[in-house]
């Protein structure tokens, strides 16, 4: 078969006012980044839409390095939905260079299930991301020329909790000294970086229902405290109009296509393992407008990408999902059974299996929420008969749907099952209104316990000393009603990367808190996560090249 960028560069693409079109949306509204781009207002939104057409959520089991491919079962779905006569739109994050240059590649799904231009959009694409981590880092230029200026007044600042972010990833500058030198160079004081899609500007773009929920958001953003303990925020630093500047149009949805030409809005790219997971709410709000299926993912297990998508994005946002798809792949349960990584491509029943108890424990998390799922197999070349119907039959004893997704191989037609048994499940089983795991008025601790222990399966929360005091000044600052948003490592419920499987009554240890007042909620970093990736010992830049005028290496 041909490899994803072979396959991407082969498809015939329509112009992306072809594509405007399509979905119902006149050409004149479409701001062109060359021929196959395009921006959307958020004007063109329908709140009535919004409510009326059905939204699916595509999580999946606990992330393995062997990979699921839940962005290649979310675009899959979407290319047999329209197979099937029903217009669908995929609504996805934008890929980070940190992973692109890292560890993954590329970020644009794979094989006949991909968003294209896939180049573009794993490379530099609209921009988006460059203008959040200028618009972050404008604020740390100026926070640090304000401390330098006010450092003989009564000005200063006790704590400063600001950090810059650059969308790479690069462990030598997670803790850094700066003002090093003559005096004129700034006051010397530690600081750090954070990849972009950790920033909290980037949880703001994706939480901001227009320009002015934006501007509102960025101005509320807290930077340090006084030594009177108030907080000091963007407002008071004078530049909250310069930093919406910046994101003017890094706010309006980008639209793209798939393979087949189905409509795909690809906005905003926090991570799930470090922040809040899901693209933006104006792209899911599009595509909710203009079509009768949106489908969108939330990174990671579900576990992370689907308990904030829910506690957060669709708690804040009056959304209600219609259906959740678990996407879980042969070889991803075969480890999580403990068949080592070397082996999961070979046939291995018991392992699948054993694997089991991680499909179920995400199985019964979703039902709490109130969610309809079924779930989707990704099928591999390596996967036996054999192991799909055991997967199929396991699925009928725990009384959830099953469908093979085989659209990486076969496009729309490949995925057509998985359509059609989504369509009938919506048409005939009403989801619930959803259910959270916690309430707003729920202190700091019990959210974070509540997550710990009904989620993730902890026995018990411990808390650092410097933790206990940020929550403390949340909780005095009056803002212990925000959401919170664990940071933990994909691999594990647990924060041990190395405990697969559906690990159960463990210590869940949170190191830090994080307030992010702007984006409206609390980030509470566990276990081990840091929020600058490191780069492998062999990163995928090594293998990326332009030859002959084609980029090599992205797939």
């Amino acid at each position: 078969m041909k490899t994803d960028i072979e396959i991407a560069r082969s498809i015939e693409l329509k112009r992306i006012n072809e594509v405007a079109r399509d979905m119902g949306i006149p050409t004149e509204h479409v701001e062109h980044y060359g021929r196959y781009i395009g921006k959307l207002p958020e004007e063109l939104i329908d709140e009535e839409k919004v409510r009326k057409n059905n939204l699916i959520l595509v999580t999946a089991i606990t992330a393995t390095k062997a990979g699921i491919g839940k962005t290649t079962v979310a675009i899959g779905l979407a290319l047999g939905l329209q197979k099937i006569g029903k217009k669908a739109i995929v609504a996805l994050r934008e890929p980070s260079l940190g992973p692109c240059f890292g560890m993954k590649g590329g970020a644009a799904g794979g094989g006949y299930a991909q968003v294209l231009p896939m180049e573009k959009i794993n490379l530099h694409f609209t921009g988006d991301f460059h203008a959040i981590t200028s618009a972050n880092n404008l604020i740390s230029a100026m926070l640090d020329n304000y401390l330098y200026q006010h450092q003989s007044d009564d000005c200063g600042l006790k704590d400063v909790i600001w950090r810059r972010v650059m969308d790479m990833n690069d462990r030598s500058l997670r803790n850094i000294v700066v003002g090093l030198g003559r005096k004129t160079n700034g006051i010397t004081q530690e600081s750090g970086f954070d990849i972009t899609a950790a920033s909290e500007l980037m949880a703001i773009l994706c939480l901001s229902s227009d320009i002015k929920d934006l501007r509102r958001r960025i101005d509320k953003i807290i930077l340090g405290f006084r030594f009177d303990n108030s907080p000091f925020t963007v407002h008071d630093l004078g530049i909250t109009g310069a930093v919406t500047v910046l994101l003017k149009d890094a706010i309006h949805p980008n639209l793209v296509q798939t393979t087949e030409g189905t409509p795909a809005l690809i906005h905003g790219g926090p991570f799930a393992n470090i922040a809040h997971g899901c693209n933006s709410v104006l792209a899911t709000k599009m595509a909710l407008t203009y079509g009768e299926y949106a489908i969108t993912e939330a990174g990671f297990g579900a576990d992370l990408g689907a308990e904030k998508f829910y506690n957060i994005k669709c708690r804040k946002n009056d959304l209600q999902p219609a259906l959740t798809v678990i996407a879980a792949t042969a070889r991803g349960l075969k480890m999580h059974g403990g068949v080592p990584v070397d082996e999961i491509a070979e046939p291995n029943l018991e392992g699948l299996k054993r694997g089991f108890a991680n499909l179920d424990k995400h199985v019964k998390n979703l039902k709490r929420f109130g969610q309809n799922i079924i779930v989707c197999f990704n099928a591999f070349a390596t996967d036996t008969q054999e192991e799909m119907d055991t997967c199929r039959k396991h699925c009928a004893e725990i009384g959830v749907g099953f469908a093979i997704n085989e659209a990486y191989t076969k496009g729309g037609e490949g995925a057509t099952e998985l359509a059609q048994l989504v369509v009938d499940t919506i048409q005939n089983k009403v989801n619930k209104p959803l259910t959270y795991t916690y309430t707003d008025q729920d202190p700091i601790t019990l959210k974070i316990e509540k997550v710990a222990h009904c989620i993730y399966g902890a026995s018990v929360v411990t808390y650092s000393s410097e933790a206990k005091r940020m929550i403390d000044r949340i909780e005095k600052l009056g803002l212990g009603h925000y959401p919170i948003c664990i940071a933990k490592t994909q691999y594990s419920f647990s924060a041990d990367p190395k405990k697969y499987g559906a690990v159960e009554n463990f210590e869940l240890q949170i190191k830090n808190i994080v307030l992010n007042n702007g984006a409206e909620m609390i980030v509470v970093v566990a276990g081990d996560i840091l929020r600058m990736p490191g780069l492998p010992k062999s990163p995928q830049a090594e293998r990326i090249d332009i030859v002959d005028g084609e980029i090599e290496g992205l797939s």
